[in-house]
């Protein structure tokens, strides 16, 4: 069967034209399928994976079901953000130059009404823009709707993430009854649904992709399980490593887009930040300097990066888990584009963390493989070796000031050798600068668990103690809420005077010490660290050894339940201590 091309498509000659300038051939098979269908105006229900050209789809057809003989707005999308908004209206725009009489118009908020209400008053018939947007206008009147023949929803399942729903149910409800409908998404969930049911007629249904494998085809992906508190250099090494040319990193939450992009920028990488609460011409020029190249990582919130359409994005990083799994897809959507390959990279820190990644491979189908957090040393010869291919290559062919050069050193009484390697060490000086290291806990094994060698004691110890009020409630605490950890798996706690001493096995202790190895426990900074060969254990318990000089003050098992009584008989571990400072945990 021969491949269907963009020129066998019923296109008006000044389309495909646009459409042979910009490069395109042969159509996506989102594109394949959905452009007839349009053109023979049925309503149509379009589900494909973010990146396939979607744009294309509804705006190549949408264009030729412009008559310009008739006057006001013939065709309305709506788009989830104003930045979508735009490339959408740009996209379009490119397919229109030759095909004269059609007017394309964006409005969105974030930018002067006034400019829209002009540019909406000397005639358009193709409007894109957001629902409150879309809303104001038609509330003002500016926008009318009586002669409009389509309308086209476009990433549908993000304007419903927004909390869209009812403005566009709105804006559907106030359309004239004869008119096609059109609906893209890369999800289905059932609130849109509900949406084909009521706003449109007899859709026809194209489904491009498995629905069991909801991410898109041609990204790699993978997760790297970082030590607490240690993402950003764990994000530092894979950039270091990978060198993608741009790529996108995402947070959850405003305040983490900030910090992360002063740390890029201040260990040397060209990084800018994007979040709802900056200006439209802020984020525009943030845009225009990552899609220009100038900078090549940027980082932005989920609201932010909806709509973001970049070519030639090699690599995502999850900086954050994606609060929904439904992100999870848009996110890495925006590497891998038009056939493209690229990569997607979660990070993740501790148990809770790992199970909310294993959720979102369940319900995307994706296949996540675990990858090894580079080491300082691994980049740092990965980069010598490629320094020297570049030697080789130079070295064929040396420049007349090199020359020189080595001619005022070895007048200078150095060998060919030694200034060779002088010149070698000056120029990888700086490839190791601003690398951190990062010591990652291994989680496979156990020699001091529960089976394994000896008798000896099992599990934690924290920087903290009597000394900083420390309670054993405080330690539970941080401990399950750091690492997801059930409270059966906690064993005794006894806390000295400047250090505690949680026991557990030897799989958890590893687990814990890595998500808590540096921490905050009411309020004190903590370090924790794995129970080595090298401690002593307290006396009557494994090998009779002792720990330094302090009495554990009180021990809990891992219900927060007392173990030690203080009752008739011995004084147990209160010996020697004030009645005044007697409590309950």
């Amino acid at each position: 069967m021969s491949k269907i091309m963009f020129e066998d498509f019923p296109l008006s000659a000044e389309v495909k034209r646009a459409v042979a300038e910009i490069g395109y051939a042969e159509p996506t098979p989102i594109q394949a399928q959905s452009i007839p269908l349009v053109l023979e105006g049925k309503d149509v229900i379009g589900r494909s994976h973010t990146g396939t050209g979607k744009t294309a789809a509804f705006g190549l057809p949408a264009i030729d079901r412009i008559d310009p003989a008739v006057e006001g707005v013939q065709v309305l999308v709506l788009c989830p953000t104003r930045e979508l908004a735009m490339q959408a209206a740009a996209e379009i725009e490119r397919f229109a130059r030759y095909k004269k009489g059609v007017k394309v118009a964006a409005i969105y908020g974030g930018a002067s009404i006034e400019k829209q209400i002009f540019q909406l008053k000397r005639g358009v018939n193709f409007v894109i823009g957001t629902p409150g947007r879309v809303m104001d206008h038609m509330r003002r009147r500016t926008l009318r709707l009586q002669n409009l023949k389509m309308v086209i929803l476009d990433e549908a399942d993000e304007m419903l993430n927004m909390g869209f729903r009812e403005d566009i149910e709105t804006i559907l409800s106030q359309v004239p009854g004869q008119h096609q409908t059109v609906l893209f998404s890369a999800t289905m969930p059932k609130a849109i649904m509900d949406i084909t049911k009521e706003y449109q007629t007899n859709p026809v249904l194209v489904a491009v992709g498995s629905e069991e494998n909801r991410t898109a085809v041609g990204i790699e992906q993978f997760y790297f399980d970082c030590p607490m508190g240690r993402k950003m250099d764990v994000l530092n090494l894979l950039l270091a490593k990978h060198e993608p040319r741009l790529s996108i990193v995402f947070c959850n939450t405003k305040k983490m887009v900030d910090e992360l992009s002063e740390y890029l920028n201040s260990a040397g990488y060209k990084a800018i930040g994007i979040h709802g609460d900056m200006k439209q011409s802020a984020r525009t020029q943030v845009m225009n300097s990552f899609k220009s190249h100038r900078t090549r990582i940027l980082i932005a919130t989920d609201v932010a990066a909806r709509g973001i359409d970049v070519e030639n994005v090699d690599a995502v990083f999850n900086f954050d888990i994606p609060q929904d799994t439904e992100y999870y897809v848009h996110r890495i959507g925006r590497t891998a584009r038009a056939g493209k390959e690229g990569r997607a990279y979660t990070l993740i820190s501790g148990r809770r963390q790992f199970f909310q990644l294993r959720d979102i491979m369940s319900s995307t189908g994706a296949k996540i493989q675990k990858a090894e957090i580079p080491s300082a040393e691994e980049i740092y010869h990965s980069r010598s070796l490629a320094f020297a291919e570049k030697l080789m290559t130079e070295a064929a062919a040396p420049s007349q000031d090199s020359r020189e050069v080595l001619e005022h050193l070895t007048q200078q009484g150095f060998t060919t050798e030694q200034a060779a390697l002088g010149a070698i060490t000056l120029l990888l000086a700086g490839s190791k600068k601003n690398l951190p290291q990062v010591q990652v806990v291994s989680r496979k094994g156990d020699a001091q668990g529960r089976g394994g060698q000896g008798a000896g004691l099992s599990g934690v110890i924290l920087s903290v103690g009597r000394k900083q009020r420390i309670a054993p409630n405080f330690i539970l605490g941080a401990i399950a809420d750091a690492t997801g950890l059930p409270g059966k798996s906690i064993g005794k706690i006894d806390i000295y005077d400047d250090y505690t001493v949680v026991q557990m096995d030897g799989e958890d202790a590893r687990l814990t010490a890595e998500t808590m190895a540096t921490c905050r426990i009411n309020g004190n900074k903590t370090e924790v660290r794995i129970i080595g060969k090298e401690d002593k254990l307290p006396r009557g318990r494994g090998q009779g050894q002792k720990f330094p000089k302090g009495k554990p003050y009180g021990r809990v098992d891992g219900f927060g339940r007392r173990t030690d009584s203080r009752r008739g008989g011995k004084k147990g571990f209160f010996s020697g201590e004030k009645k005044n400072r007697k409590r309950d945990y």
